[in-house]
C-alpha cells in the first residue's frame, strides 16, 4: 500500500509526462483528493518543472483573491460576440473552464451550481440556489475585506 506522499508524487509525475489528462480521472487513478490533484495540476501547468509535494500552511499559501486582480485584463467589447465567451479548445470538462478563468473557490462553486442547476438527484433547484447565494455572499465578504485592507 502506498503512502499519501507516494500517491501524490506518482500523480505529479504522471501529470508532468502526460500531454492531456483529466483531473477527475487522475484523482481516481491515484486515489487522492480531487482538490490535491487540481492544486498540483495548476503548478505543473504554470511552472512546468519538477514538483515535490509540500503541505501549504497559512504562511506559505498565497490567497487566490490577492492574485486575481493582477491577472485579469479587462476586455472591451463592441457588443458583438466577445472573446471572453469563447471556450478554449483544451476544455473537456467544467473544471477546465474554472481553471482557464482562474476562478477562486467561491466563484468555482457558484459556476458548478449554476451549471448543474436542478439536474442532479442529490441537489434540487432550491438547494442549488441556496448554494449559489451562500458562495456569492462569501465572495462579497471576501472582496469587502480586501477593499478595507487597501485603505
Amino acid at each position: 500500500m502506498k503512502t499519501k506522499k507516494q500517491k501524490r508524487e506518482a500523480a505529479i509525475k504522471y501529470m508532468q509526462n502526460a500531454k492531456h489528462y483529466n483531473i477527475t480521472a487522475v484523482a481516481k487513478r491515484f486515489n487522492i483528493p480531487y482538490s490535491t490533484v487540481w492544486t498540483y495540476s495548476k503548478q505543473v501547468k504554470t511552472e512546468g518543472e519538477k514538483l515535490t509535494p509540500r503541505k501549504l500552511t497559512r504562511d506559505t499559501a498565497k490567497p487566490v483573491g490577492a492574485l486575481t486582480p493582477a491577472i485579469i485584463d479587462k476586455i472591451i467589447s463592441d457588443g458583438s460576440t466577445a472573446k471572453y465567451y469563447v471556450i478554449p479548445k483544451s476544455a473537456n470538462e467544467l473544471q477546465d473552464l474554472i481553471s482557464h478563468k482562474n476562478m477562486n473557490a467561491q466563484i468555482g462553486e457558484i459556476f458548478r451550481a449554476c451549471y448543474r442547476y436542478g439536474e442532479v438527484s442529490h441537489s434540487d433547484m432550491l438547494r442549488d440556489a441556496k448554494k449559489i447565494k451562500f458562495y456569492a455572499e462569501a465572495e462579497i465578504k471576501r472582496l469587502e475585506k480586501l477593499n478595507e485592507n487597501k485603505d
